[in-house]
């Protein structure tokens, strides 16, 4: 098995296919704990696919479910680049994934830790959260990506 930092790489070659693409680069990676092996990878596709709900965590659990043939991923962690929002924390905690790993926090968005922490709350399920892993890097795709943007107008 790699370590978090590793399987947080992967994550960032993933928001990295998304920034190719005039996506936010976040990426998400899957990984079933009892063996390490990927179960599912994800980058935001809400441009291409015209949806406020592609985002990478989202991506990622659809195609873990669906290899896994299951719609709890108990024995899983997700690993992302960018802290969930809202939206993608309750994913989580809906598919009741075991632990999450995220890079950078979300100062307008977060809510694992920067808004709110939504795992306060008495929802139904609470993954163990690791974050800061790889930070400064998960901060800097997205820094360079939101500059090229800017410059462009």
């Amino acid at each position: 098995m790699l370590t978090d930092e590793q399987y947080m790489q992967l994550a960032l070659e993933e928001a990295k296919k998304a920034a190719t693409m005039n996506e936010t680069p976040v990426g998400a990676v899957i990984v079933n704990n009892a063996d390490g092996e990927i179960v599912g990878k994800g980058y935001n596709t809400t441009e291409r696919d015209h949806s406020p709900l592609a985002h990478a965590e989202l991506n990622a659990i659809r195609k873990a479910t669906r290899r896994l043939d299951t719609k709890w991923l108990t024995d899983c962690t997700i690993y992302v680049t960018l802290e969930p929002c809202p939206m993608c924390a309750g994913a989580i905690s809906s598919t009741r994934i075991k632990r999450l790993v995220y890079g950078a926090f979300d100062e307008k968005g977060g809510a694992c830790a920067s808004l709110f922490n939504l795992y306060d709350y008495p929802v139904n399920h609470k993954p163990m959260v690791r974050s800061r892993v790889l930070e400064a890097e998960c901060g800097a795709v997205l820094s360079e990506f939101f500059k090229k943007l800017r410059n462009q107008y």
